[in-house]
């Protein structure tokens, strides 16, 4: 049975750098790609970024390019979101999610998500 699981959300400081650890059961990182994505409230599920099979692929939406890193440790078959220079309007719930594909996809194709972990960004 495939799980993510998420985890370190809650309150965050504006210009703050936070990381998030997303554990992966039941594949293996080294074959499928795993991405992040976030709902704003009152908001649509976007894109934020994706990591390939390989570490030299990843992808980001252009409202976390430059900011947001996502990285894996294979060993440990987890994936991480290094947030970086906050802002209020980063502020949603951040999902986890994997893709039996050979390369990342678009956010429908995803097979597998998490419970997500609700980050605020405030003062």
């Amino acid at each position: 049975q495939v799980q993510l699981v998420e985890s370190g959300g809650g309150l965050a400081l504006p210009g703050g750098s936070p990381r998030f650890p997303c554990a992966v059961l039941g594949l293996t990182l080294d074959n499928d790609p795993t991405g992040w994505f976030r709902q704003a409230p009152g908001k649509g599920r976007e894109g934020g970024s994706c990591i390939g099979s390989s570490v030299d692929i990843t992808y980001y939406a252009d409202s976390v390019k430059g900011r947001f890193t996502i990285a894996k440790d294979n060993a440990k078959n987890t994936v991480y979101l290094q947030m970086n220079s906050l802002k209020p309007e980063d502020t949603a719930v951040y999902y986890c999610a994997a893709v039996e594909s050979d390369q990342c996809s678009p956010m429908p194709a995803y097979d597998y998500w998490g419970q997500g972990t609700r980050v605020t960004v405030s003062s």
